[in-house]
């Protein structure tokens, strides 16, 4: 199991930027194509002395953007064309400063790491059920045509050793859930923080991200782990005795306390 969950993590590590790009349907965004993004990335890289990462685009006329990437060679800000044609250049360098932020402070990084063990104690839950689905019709049935009650005995103890196990997944799994989203929505405030600091407008900011929470993009995406990705998530809280569930269990803090909180600046 060990040197199978670690094979999976490598795979799934190192092939994470064709994994969103899928995902997503992004391509790469040429100096040629935009050079207002361009300069506009260039300039705020400059400021704070980093890399310059790669750009990507998606086709979508909504509004939407995020980071990616795991190291200086993945590093990669995508936009969506809404974004980029329906904000003004401050506004898009408080959001590419807010990107840029996620990536120097190594939150991409981490992020991709908690999908991919989300992805994996998942699947091992599944397959912990299922087996104690088939342990549970095929053992009962050979011991009730069997007249060995040691062989009885031996199958109930391996369903309740599957049930064990499978109660423990789902607890793992829980509280991997419940770490990875506290550790996305601190991020989020320290990356607008950031981000606002970088533009020197965190006034800008507030009004992207009053503007995308109007009309955010990348709604085909059908992925909910690289949605979470996305400045705000397209998915809306629902009201009502679920919005303390949706809250438990965002990735993102509340957008219009993140704008209170830029306006204060």
């Amino acid at each position: 199991v060990i040197v199978g969950v670690g094979i999976w993590f490598t795979i799934a590590y190192f092939a994470n930027t064709a994994m969103v790009r899928a995902a997503t349907g992004a391509r790469p965004l040429t100096r040629k194509e935009n050079p207002k993004i361009y300069n506009i990335v260039e300039n705020l890289c400059m400021t704070c002395n980093m890399d310059m990462p790669k750009i990507n685009i998606v086709d979508d006329p909504q509004l939407n953007a995020f980071a990616s990437g795991i190291d200086k060679k993945s590093y990669t800000v995508t936009l969506t064309t809404g974004i980029i044609d329906r904000l003004n250049d401050d506004e898009l360098a408080g959001v590419i400063a807010h990107e840029l932020t996620h990536i120097r402070n190594h939150d991409t990084r981490l992020l991709i790491t908690s999908i991919i063990f989300v992805g994996i104690v998942s699947t091992i839950m599944s397959l912990v059920i299922q087996m104690m689905y088939n342990a549970f019709w095929f053992g009962g049935l050979s011991s009730r045509s069997s007249d060995d009650e040691d062989n009885r005995g031996n199958g109930l103890s391996m369903i309740a050793v599957f049930i064990i196990g499978a109660l423990c997944c789902a607890v793992a799994y829980f509280f991997t859930l419940l770490t990875r989203f506290a550790i996305s929505r601190k991020r989020e405030y320290m990356a607008d923080a950031g981000g606002a600091e970088l533009c020197g407008n965190p006034l800008a900011l507030a009004s992207a991200l009053r503007k995308i929470s109007g009309d955010p993009g990348l709604n085909n995406v059908k992925r909910d782990d690289i949605a979470q990705l996305f400045i705000i998530h397209p998915q809306h809280f629902a009201p009502g005795m679920m919005n303390f569930f949706n809250s438990l269990f965002s990735t993102h803090p509340d957008t219009k306390k993140r704008i209170e909180i830029l306006e204060q600046f």
